[in-house]
């Protein structure tokens, strides 16, 4: 991580930790109504994806530039026997390190990754390697209706999340992990989308009962960087649940689900996973690229399908 930058470091403000979302105000609930259409099949589209920024917001006179990973600022030490938040686990400490160091061979490809990297967004290490890309992401977001409702069920940093609030949908961003979360609403104030997202700290499986929306984001950890050296990637090789799992949790959220996948992925398993509703769900596979390398597969259900 970087050393903490000269410029006061933005407010955070505290990340919402929920079991169960009861108390969210009921026009961000929504029960999906409808008959649903015939299923049919479309063919693998090949979709090439250039690196030209889709949401630049101009920046603030008054705002200068900053670059880098930051490294968390402590809160000051109060001396108390039982303190109200536990402080994270020392192994969970994000790393203090420069960010070239952090990304390691990611570096070059951070402004395909947020183009307004250089104003001042922030990663942790697993972000340089799981954010999706941008212009893929903003294509993913396309699909989606401008005032609809999304669950991010594995926000991340937030590339995902600022991508569907920029189409002007309203996010329930979903991520584990308290500190992921920070630099996510970090970057959303960065890309001024930060009032379109709702930010919460908890486990999706165990949140997904109780929700309810237009549509579901799933882009759930592939196992790390190696996931490339298996020839054929399956579903169950998904984390933290089989892929199986996770598309029936998020069923009983909305019946349209985008899911971003390997490049290597079985697209046969892909696609008997529309076969889970009933009647079953349209179906359509995408090939994302960027500068002609690919990136993933992008798998579209319901009405999210073209």
């Amino acid at each position: 991580m970087a050393k903490g930058s000269a410029t006061p470091p933005i407010a955070r403000r505290r990340a919402i930790a929920v079991t169960l979302l009861s108390n969210v105000p009921h026009r961000f609930l929504r029960l999906l109504a409808g008959i649903p259409k015939t299923a049919r099949r479309r063919q693998r589209q090949r979709s090439l994806i250039a690196v030209t920024p889709s949401f630049r917001p101009p920046l603030r006179t008054s705002e200068k530039p900053r670059c880098g990973i930051q490294s968390r600022t402590p809160s000051p030490t109060h001396e108390v026997e039982a303190p109200l938040k536990p402080k994270r686990p020392e192994a969970e400490q994000p790393p203090h390190e420069e960010p070239a160091a952090a990304a390691g061979k990611y570096w070059a490809h951070r402004h395909s990754l947020f183009s307004l990297y250089d104003r001042g967004v922030r990663m942790d290490a697993e972000g340089w390697y799981s954010a999706t890309p941008e212009a893929i992401a903003a294509v993913q977001a396309a699909r989606a209706s401008p005032t609809g409702l999304v669950v991010d069920a594995f926000a991340g940093v937030g590339g995902n999340s600022i991508q569907f609030a920029a189409r002007g949908c309203y996010v329930i961003a979903v991520e584990i992990d308290p500190w992921k979360v920070e630099l996510a609403r970090h970057n959303a104030m960065i890309y001024g989308v930060e009032d379109m997202i709702e930010f919460v700290v908890g486990d999706f499986f165990r949140l997904a009962p109780s929700l309810k929306a237009d549509l579901v984001f799933l882009s759930p950890p592939w196992g790390g960087p190696s996931y490339n050296q298996t020839p054929i990637y399956t579903l169950d090789m998904l984390k933290p649940k089989d892929g199986y799992t996770l598309f029936q949790a998020a069923q009983k959220i909305a019946r349209n689900i985008i899911m971003f996948l390997p490049r290597n992925v079985d697209i046969n398993q892909v696609e008997e996973l529309s076969w889970l509703c009933s009647p079953p769900l349209d179906f359509e596979s995408e090939e994302n690229y960027v500068q002609h390398r690919i990136k993933g597969i992008t798998a579209y259900f319901g009405n999210a399908a073209r």
